[in-house]
């Protein structure tokens, strides 16, 4: 039986990560079943097991816009984890500090699926709440650790800093949510975008190491292996001690795809002072994609970050509670400094088409993010290349009457991007742009 529910959670993990929770949420559910169903599986030997397939469920719920019953399966989970440990207590046949950190990891699973829900529920559920006001990150340090509704809940719920931030990152998390535009409705609900800033504020908070349990806590956590856990439920988590580099990552693109700019560019702050003292082409590879997260802004939220931020001559950001290293200070101020429209898509362009043609194969950027990056390129300059494919035998004559070799230049980029890249079978979209070179490069030759 045990044999079975791992390659079936193993099966099951590809399919989620393809979109097809829905498909797999029965089997995963009688994997979990088996597993109570057999006496010597519910021993506390097998709980880290029987706990992983339980969020996987529990995941799969949320997947498939199903939140209360992923938190009732949660609830369920951690019920049964209690009636191990009680009798656990009664009669312990491990020793006591590897069984309380089996316990530990256990509950944290189940805990976190519990938050991702609740965290939002119990603010519909309060119709006398008095709203509060947003934390503005750049005063946080001002301000007590916890701050907010959202941070007494993390401080009730959650023992240490990174099971915070862990709990903070799957409550942001939506399988659903593309890293650009569009993006799946947002409840009307005005405080459910109070909830999802409070949540940026207090990882923002955490992330700078303010929180007080970054400065008290940390004790409690450094017994617990959270990295065992990141396997299990497909989030980046925290590490040991802290917040780990994964996790910060993940924070910084999650600020990205909801448009929270202060949250980005201040935790892009820390995350970028941290990526450039590795050596790990891991990281390189991550602060890649970051800098082309920076390029992006200002094409797909043109002016909608410019007023934001106040930079000094001297490069400091003004207010800001972190030293900002001076790579970071150039990527800001290059995307929030005004140009042409077009100015910004070449420099983005180069700067992919540079990062694949001279970089180790092991640092280049995602395949998510290439795809995202090449469909918002081609986009933007879609109408104006469609204009000179058009123009049929007058091709060279409308280029040149239109200064339009810029657009076929950006063009060739995105084409070649394409190709070495190995994204082309990733969207049929890749193939109008091909089609479209391959028509403008006929007419010029006809021209």
């Amino acid at each position: 039986i045990f044999v079975g529910t791992i390659h079936i959670y193993t099966i099951c993990r590809h399919l989620m990560v393809m979109g097809q929770s829905a498909k797999v949420l029965e089997y995963l559910l009688w994997a979990s079943i088996c597993m109570e169903s057999s006496i010597p599986l519910l021993s506390v030997h097998y709980l880290t097991w029987r706990a992983t397939l339980y969020a996987a469920v529990s995941q799969c719920y949320f997947d498939c816009q199903a939140g209360i019953h992923g938190e009732i399966f949660a609830r369920r989970g951690l019920i049964k984890i209690d009636e191990l440990k009680q009798l656990e207590d009664i009669s312990s046949s491990l020793e006591h500090t590897e069984a309380e950190k089996i316990f530990r990891e256990a509950t944290l699973k189940m805990s976190v699926m519990i938050f991702k829900r609740a965290v939002y529920a119990s603010r519909r559920k309060s119709n006398s709440f008095r709203r509060e006001s947003k934390v503005n990150p750049r005063k946080a340090v001002n301000l007590s650790w916890p701050r907010t509704t959202t941070e007494r809940l993390l401080v009730a719920m959650f023992d240490g800093a990174a099971a915070q931030f862990l709990a903070i990152l799957e409550a942001l998390s939506d399988r659903s949510r593309n890293l650009l535009p569009p993006h799946p409705p947002v409840p009307d609900e005005m405080q459910i975008g109070d909830v999802t800033s409070e949540l940026f504020s207090a990882g923002l908070e955490i992330l700078s190491g303010n929180s007080f349990c970054i400065k008290k806590q940390q004790q409690l956590v450094r017994s617990l292996d959270l990295h065992f856990i990141l396997k299990n439920i497909f989030v980046i988590t925290a590490g040991e001690k802290g917040v780990s580099g994964d996790a910060a990552v993940k924070f910084v693109k999650l600020a990205f795809s909801y448009e929270e700019w202060n949250v980005f560019y201040s935790a892009l702050e820390f995350v970028d002072n941290f990526l450039q003292a590795q050596d790990d082409p891991t990281w390189k590879k991550a602060e890649i994609e970051l800098k082309l997260l920076t390029l992006m802004q200002p094409i797909v939220f043109p002016g909608k970050s410019e007023h934001i931020f106040s930079i000094s001559d001297d490069g400091n950001s003004k207010g800001s509670t972190h030293q900002a290293s001076e790579k970071t200070q150039t990527i800001r101020k290059e995307s929030l400094k005004p140009g042409d429209p077009f100015r910004d898509l070449m420099i983005l362009a180069t700067t992919v088409f540079s990062y694949i043609s001279t970089s180790e194969q092991n640092v280049h950027p995602d395949k998510e993010i290439l795809v995202d990056v090449v469909m918002c390129l081609w986009q933007k300059c879609k109408t104006e290349l469609q204009q000179i494919q058009m123009s049929g035998s007058h091709c060279l004559e409308y280029i040149h009457k239109h200064q339009a070799y810029q657009w076929v230049h950006l063009l060739w980029i995105m084409n070649e991007i394409i190709e070495k890249s190995n994204i082309a079978d990733t969207n049929v979209m890749f193939a109008e742009i091909t089609l479209c070179i391959a028509a403008i490069l006929e007419n010029v030759a006809d021209s």
